[in-house]
């Protein structure tokens, strides 16, 4: 059973990530490289907030409980800035790399849009956020020992990877809102994906009652998707001429 809830975990955790990885990544090595960039700028966020975090408990009175949870909830927020300061590093390197390409290029074109780097971007800060957020789940659930023998839930790794999931998406949709923000100077852009970053790493608060993390996670994963497809260029009209050209088996044909 526990071989089960091991695969069963990674492939609804990792498994929708794994394949735009494959679909629209991994034949394209500058996409590679931007994945691989952006993780790493997830990490290094991650190992800053980490440090602080560790620093404010040392120093705090460990017996002291409501402080110590006062110190959790700081360094979750703490985190959530210290990422989407991260990502606006990115943004501003990536932007720089785009004018980097464009002078070396011989028709003065970049070979990569900058809303395909974000997308890119977001894909690598979700890919590297899921890992930390399962990694340690995934081993505990290969045993020793029973989930919910003293009453908690059993649903624990299953939400967990259906939690994990739903961070890699937004992390890619907020890529995209963000740069979008960023390029056109639609600075509330930005604060809605750090509002929404922040209610949903804020949510988890509410576990074990997992109902309160994951139902407004997944409602503003959805509003999140939809915003970004709608600033990328797409539209009802295109959605709909892709649904009926998947039904038929047709390609799809340009407007006239």
């Amino acid at each position: 059973m526990t071989l089960a809830v091991f695969f069963g975990c990674t492939f609804i955790a990792f498994g929708p990530a794994f394949s735009l990885f494959l679909f629209t990544i991994a034949r394209d090595p500058l996409r590679i490289i931007i994945l691989i960039a952006g993780a790493f700028f997830w990490l290094v966020s991650l190992l800053l907030s980490s440090l602080i975090w560790f620093i404010a408990v040392k120093v705090s009175d460990p017996r002291d409980e409501p402080l110590q949870k006062g110190l959790l909830i700081f360094g979750v927020m703490f985190s959530v800035l210290l990422q989407e300061a991260f990502r606006f590093l990115y943004y501003k390197l990536l932007r720089k790399a785009i004018e980097g390409l464009v002078a070396l290029s011989e028709d003065g074109c970049s070979p990569i849009s900058i809303q395909q780097m974000a997308y890119v971007a977001g894909v690598g800060f979700g890919l590297m956020s899921g890992a930390f957020s399962m990694i340690n789940l995934l081993a505990d659930a290969l045993g020793p020992g029973t989930v919910g023998i003293h009453g908690d839930s059993q649903l624990y790794f299953l939400t967990s990877a259906f939690m994990t999931m739903v961070l890699i998406f937004l992390h890619t949709f907020w890529g995209i809102l963000f740069f979008h923000g960023c390029e056109n100077r639609h600075w509330w852009e930005i604060l809605a994906v750090v509002v929404m970053h922040l209610a949903v790493s804020g949510s988890t608060f509410f576990n074990p009652l997992y109902v309160g993390s994951l139902v407004p996670s997944y409602v503003l994963m959805a509003i999140a998707a939809v915003w970004a497809y709608m600033l990328s260029g797409g539209s009802l009209q295109n959605l709909r001429r892709f649904l009926l050209c998947a039904q038929s088996g047709a390609s799809p044909q340009p407007a006239s």
